[in-house]
């Protein structure tokens, strides 16, 4: 492939382009993943007097309105702009924050997570549709995994980081937490504004799209039928599934943890080197996709989030959490590699319409995943609770077997097989 090797003298001119395009999305991952309240927010919201179910319906809420406002979040970004979008969820994120901490009525707050939702959806498939339309720009995607993997360890270090200092903030007030974090937002977005070019859907031209000349789709919803090939489809619905798994595991391993004795200190620590591991773990993705293959590394991220899940239903304290420690970075090299089957796959005239398509489906599936993982540590108890949610990976797996035999790589020629015909 062009652009995965270096020649004896120093990086490749690949490499150098790609630098000058993320050197401004570092500087915003940091900023945009300060977020201080992140490991603490649950507390705060039982202070302000709400109850676990409560707090429960807020989270679900939020993940619902999110996945919602996917698809016409997504339609908007390629209409007025990637860049515009991602400002203004952003600020409308930022101003959720302050609100929190302004208002304690529950209302006011369901009000505020459903505005934060709509924000998140901007901000979802706008970032991923602008960083690899400005990489296609430049001639750089080859290295697009390589890079998103380091933007995705950046993010993630930044929040295990922002985590650590939340709790220390708290002390002061929460006030300082959540206006802090605002802030990091206001300041991501004036990097964004100040060192970003905007790029609309009808200004992003890809290979793809100059092959396709003739059959350009005059809308987002064409473009998602004419490239969701069955292949395709079951990436989306096994990702969706592994992201299911993941984000409510990270959660409510604060439950078990403390369920198995584990105090608040010790929980706060156990958070905070997860997201370290989930952070350091994309940077092997570019060698895991080039050696295995996103065929291979789907089943194993699926296995290995089973097999962290059975073994918190031991119940013992130290299993649980090496298993965490261990076992949560995996599914992360997965979701790079995942992600750039996707953008390969779909072309940049409709990129962030059919990106935020497929977060809609990832959202979805992740707020049933926290209603269907709270039921059964209600019922069960957090630590068989999460052992039985281990049928959600492997039920998975089952769906991605298929595919696994058939040999079928996703990827651009298999979404697309008209496009590399010779005219």
């Amino acid at each position: 492939m062009p652009g995965t090797t270096e020649p004896l003298g120093g990086p490749t001119r690949v490499d150098q382009t790609a630098r000058s395009v993320t050197r401004p999305f570092s500087v915003y991952a940091v900023l945009a993943n300060t977020l201080f309240q992140r490991g603490v927010f649950i507390l705060f919201l039982l202070q302000r007097g709400f109850s676990a179910g409560q707090v429960a319906l807020l989270q679900t809420l939020l993940y619902l309105v999110s996945g919602l406002a996917e698809l016409p979040t997504g339609v908007i970004a390629d209409r007025i702009g990637r860049r515009a979008a991602i400002v203004i969820g952003q600020l409308l994120i930022a101003g959720c924050l302050l609100g929190q901490v302004a208002f304690s009525s529950y209302w006011v707050f369901l009000t505020l997570f459903i505005a934060q939702g709509v924000g998140m959806a901007c901000v979802s498939g706008s970032e991923t549709a602008l960083l690899y339309d400005l990489l296609v720009r430049r001639g750089a995607t080859a290295g697009y995994v390589r890079i998103r993997s380091r933007f995705t360890m950046l993010g993630t270090v930044t929040s295990g980081a922002a985590i650590v200092l939340g709790g220390q903030l708290q002390r002061i007030s929460w006030g300082v937490v959540y206006a802090g974090s605002a802030a990091c937002l206001v300041l991501a977005v004036v990097v964004l504004m100040s060192r970003v070019p905007e790029i609309r859907g009808a200004d992003a031209v890809d290979e793809q799209d100059a092959a396709e000349e003739k059959h350009t789709d005059a809308t987002a919803w064409r473009a998602m039928l004419r490239v969701a090939t069955p292949v395709l489809v079951t990436l989306v619905v096994v990702s969706g599934l592994m992201h299911a798994t993941l984000t409510p595991y990270i959660i409510f391993t604060q439950q078990t943890l403390s369920a198995q004795g584990a105090g608040p200190a010790l929980v706060s620590v156990v958070i905070a080197a997860g997201f370290l591991v989930g952070g350091l773990t994309p940077l092997l993705s570019d060698r895991a996709d080039r050696r295995i293959g996103h065929r291979y590394v789907v089943p194993v991220s699926l296995l290995t989030l089973a097999a962290a899940l059975g073994l918190s239903g031991l119940g013992l304290l130290g299993v649980t959490i090496a298993a965490f420690l261990v076992l949560v970075g995996i599914p992360e090299i997965t979701a790079v590699i995942v992600d750039n089957v996707f953008n390969e796959a779909v072309p940049s005239r409709h990129r962030a319409s059919l990106l935020s398509m497929i977060a809609f489906v990832e959202s979805a599936l992740i707020g049933t995943g926290y209603l269907v993982l709270g039921a059964l540590m209600d019922g069960l108890g957090p630590s068989t609770g999460m052992a039985a949610y281990a049928a959600v990976p492997l039920l998975a797996c089952l769906l991605w077997l298929p595919v696994l035999l058939r040999g079928v790589r996703v990827s651009a020629e298999a979404a697309k097989p008209a496009a590399r015909k010779p005219s």
